[in-house]
């Protein structure tokens, strides 16, 4: 007996034309599809070739013209202001037309790239939906990054407009953001001709005459503008992420494949409907904030909640259950380094019994692996399906998960349950050839991926192929080894490349190793990620420092702690580093990452076949003692 994820994910794999046309009819279209799935120019796979959409119709005026119009489409919590803000499908779409009018008054044309930088405020998502309301392509960028990476990602994208505001709120810190917007164009090569700031009461930002331009001051002026068709292949966005080499990769979101599977996404795996209360817990700066706080919401109807806070301290560890019932949200989709917090705050979870959670069915969990401790945690504390799903930045959505709006499959620790429907999973070796269930390997998607996945990198083709296809060739490349077991359940165990997961957030070790390379006083070094209880991962730095050095080494430790924050920002969470005479090494030179990562995670090791010099990892072992990680020799 078949259950519907059975039948959903068959038929997906075997008719991927007959599958997506279902939900793809459950959208609004100017002009219906040629084809549903264009493979005339392999490897670059197409979805809806000839279909002409647009998103933010689809997620706002569709449902006003459904007789949505005074539903609530976006509720505005933020807990570090002290403000609650609603906003229905008809105000959440006569405030976003107005902004596109915005952005066309300043020149902005169907196809022109939009830099967002902006803390979590209703703008960031009206910046977002009036750049797909017009035609245009944006570029979210974390409020959290520093300069230089935004100026990397300025030089990529070559906006015309740039949106930010003129600050952020960590907790209790304020954070302005338009030094930093300052400085990454003073540092870009490319110059946006304007930048539109949102002034905040904390502070206020100083305007550059002839460039910046204030948000309201703009608004006041502006037309609304309707809606502008666009080819379903054309990009929706851009959204850049860590490279193994340091250099970011923009990985592209068209239209119609984008709309159409995240739209199905919301009942098949999450299980809302039109009218229901959605919490993505997340950031707009990431690719769960794309999906899940803006895009997919709306697309569906539902009421999406864009959060300003943390989850401890904001004000305590009950912050996430007082929105819950505050608002009757349905399903919650946060990463497990919340949770993990909320646990360590209150483990007995005394907090939870002062709100009404009746309303609340499903906690969602992805962007790092889920520890069998706080899926027990919050399991027995909920009393609630508590599911881990695994998706990146690169697919949009989740590759594996349990589809609650198909079938609830029994829950296995450590694994996100099986393959979403469209996806093609397998275990590979690196000859390319399937292994056997249970056994470890490359986790690779047959192509083609599904829709609302990358088409490409951002003018980058070269790059996507190197990057993603060319390891096991007719394969997309997830860079997660894993297994299958023997009932098709999903086991991710570690990265095979060189990006970490620090409290969700995907960052190169890479990029940081080339940061601490840039001071005058180390030889050498290597950075890798250790677990923490808290955050998943966390980057600790080993440093070789040049012969004849003097200089007391905390302060050169000190030094380029500072410069990972400068560069790369306070995300990276780079705080522990420590010199160290050498590192291990093959005698080919490789540094041996891998066994000082298990020394640090206190997990056994077999001495190296190819080391140069065994007695360095007693070193190492007692430079990671000093720092607090490692338990000492025995």
């Amino acid at each position: 007996m078949t259950n519907p994820y059975v039948e959903a994910y068959t038929q997906s794999i075997q008719d991927p034309n007959g599958f997506w046309a279902g939900p793809a009819a459950d959208c609004h279209w100017y002009k219906k599809w040629d084809k549903v799935l264009d493979d005339s120019n392999k490897p670059f796979y197409r979805w809806f070739t000839g279909g002409i959409v647009n998103t933010c119709y689809n997620a706002l005026d569709f449902h006003i013209e459904n007789g949505r119009g005074n539903q609530a489409a976006m509720i505005y919590d933020s807990p570090v202001t002290n403000t609650i803000k609603t906003f229905t499908y008809s105000e959440l779409r006569d405030t976003v037309a107005r902004f596109a009018g915005v952005l066309v008054n300043q020149g902005v044309q169907k196809g022109d790239r939009v830099v967002i930088y902006m803390p979590m405020i209703p703008e960031a998502a009206i910046a977002m939906l009036a750049c797909a309301r017009i035609g245009a392509v944006h570029s979210v960028v974390f409020g959290g990054f520093a300069a230089n990476e935004l100026a990397t990602r300025i030089n990529d994208a070559k906006p015309r407009v740039m949106v930010s505001a003129s600050c952020g709120i960590e907790v209790s810190r304020v954070i302005p953001y338009k030094p930093l917007l300052d400085g990454a164009i003073e540092l870009a090569s490319f110059k946006p001709e304007k930048c539109i700031i949102y002034q905040r009461p904390m502070v206020k930002a100083e305007m550059i005459a002839g460039r910046d331009i204030d948000w309201n001051e703009a608004m006041a002026a502006a037309k609304p503008q309707e809606c502008v068709p666009v080819a379903a292949t054309d990009p929706l966005y851009i959204l850049y992420t860590s490279g193994t080499t340091g250099v970011p990769k923009g990985v592209v979101r068209d239209n119609g494949g984008h709309m159409v599977a995240l739209k199905w996404t919301m009942k098949a795996i999450y299980n809302v409907d039109a009218g229901d209360v959605y919490w993505a817990a997340s950031d707009v700066g990431w690719v769960v904030g794309h999906s899940y706080i803006v895009y997919g919401p709306l697309l569906k109807g539902c009421t999406t909640i864009l959060f300003e806070g943390k989850p401890v301290g904001t004000p305590d560890a009950g912050v996430f259950w007082r929105v819950i019932s505050q608002h009757k949200v349905k399903a919650l989709f946060t990463a497990p380094t919340a949770f993990r917090a909320i646990k360590r705050e209150d483990p007995d979870g005394k907090l939870m019994k002062d709100y009404d959670l009746s309303c609340f069915q499903t906690l969602f969990l992805a962007g790092e692996r889920l520890d069998p401790d706080t899926l027990n945690w919050a399991q027995s504390r909920l009393n609630k399906p508590v599911i881990d799903h695994w998706w990146q930045t690169e697919t949009g959505w989740a590759i594996a998960a349990n589809c609650m709006g198909l079938h609830h499959y029994p829950v296995k620790p450590g694994s996100p349950t099986k393959p979403a429907p469209g996806w093609n999973l397998q275990v590979v070796d690196p000859n390319c050839n399937q292994v056997k269930p249970g056994e470890i390997g490359a986790l690779v998607v047959k192509l083609p991926l599904p829709p609302g996945t990358l088409p490409t990198l951002w003018n980058n083709d070269q790059g996507y192929i190197k990057s993603y296809l060319e390891e096991f060739p007719g394969y997309y490349k997830t860079a997660d080894a894993g297994y299958i077991d023997d009932e098709g359940y999903v086991f991710v165990m570690s990265r095979t490349d060189d990006i970490i997961n620090v409290a969700g957030h995907r960052l190169s070790t890479g990029a940081m190793e080339e940061i601490l390379s840039d001071h005058q006083d180390v030889a050498e070094c290597a950075v890798l990620g250790v677990e923490d209880a808290l955050k998943g991962q966390v980057p600790v730095g080993f440093i070789v420092l040049k012969a004849g050095v003097t200089r007391d080494p905390q302060l050169i430790v000190k030094e380029v702690v500072q410069m990972v924050r400068d560069r790369i920002g306070a995300v990276a969470s780079f705080r522990t580093a420590t010199v160290v005479k050498r590192l291990p090494k093959t005698r080919s030179g490789k540094i041996l990452r891998g066994t000082i990562q298990k020394i640090a995670d206190n997990k056994e090791y077999k001495m190296p076949a190819t080391i140069d010099d065994p007695a360095i990892l007693g070193e190492i072992e007692d430079a990671l003692v000093k720092i607090g990680y490692a338990k000492g020799r025995k």
